[in-house]
């Protein structure tokens, strides 16, 4: 078993109502802190599973269970070379070498702001990038798949997606893997 941090966007229910956070700690979140941020409430996980995806599915449930709709999950999957840094651990200054094709060829193109000297990456596309040049192991570059799959299907208003996400994450792991 694995702590996987991540956090669940979601809305529809009122932070001011004297029940807010107990319907979310009966529901399953007793995992979570929650909070109201910008309009949005915010449920960041701290979830201990097997993998990735059998946390996610299990935390999009309790939010749903609790009453409220999920709009998404984060980490986001757009990123800057400066968060792609982060995220790897890497220099931000070898991720812009990366992004002109001076460290490695056929880097990932930007897909938001391209025009922007504030880019945005996907941050899937990017992982396996880096995971098939061994910058970074196969366990990342499945999780970020595995949250963006999971943002499709939110988006897509795909119910129980605990079967959809285990079967990506087999199926993906074994593709990169070969």
């Amino acid at each position: 078993m694995k702590n996987y941090e991540f956090s669940i966007i979601a809305s529809g229910l009122d932070p001011e109502a004297p029940d807010f956070e107990t319907r979310f700690f009966e529901a399953g979140c007793d995992d979570a802190t929650i909070s109201f941020q910008k309009g949005h409430i915010i449920v960041d996980f701290t979830r201990e599973a097997e993998s990735l995806d059998v946390a996610l599915s299990s935390a999009i449930e309790a939010v749903l269970s609790a009453g409220a709709k999920v709009d998404r999950v984060e980490p986001d999957p757009l990123v800057s070379l400066i968060e792609i840094a982060a995220r790897t651990g890497m220099s931000r200054a070898a991720m812009t070498q990366y992004s002109k094709g001076q460290r490695g060829k056929n880097f990932p193109s930007p897909v938001a702001k391209i025009t922007s000297e504030s880019s945005l990456w996907d941050w899937a596309t990017v992982a396996e990038w880096l995971y098939r040049h061994d910058k970074v192991s196969l366990d990342v570059a499945v999780e970020a798949q595995i949250v963006k799959e999971a943002n499709g299907a939110i988006s897509s208003g795909v119910a129980h997606m605990a079967d959809r996400l285990s079967a990506l994450a087999a199926k993906y792991r074994q593709s990169l893997a070969a």
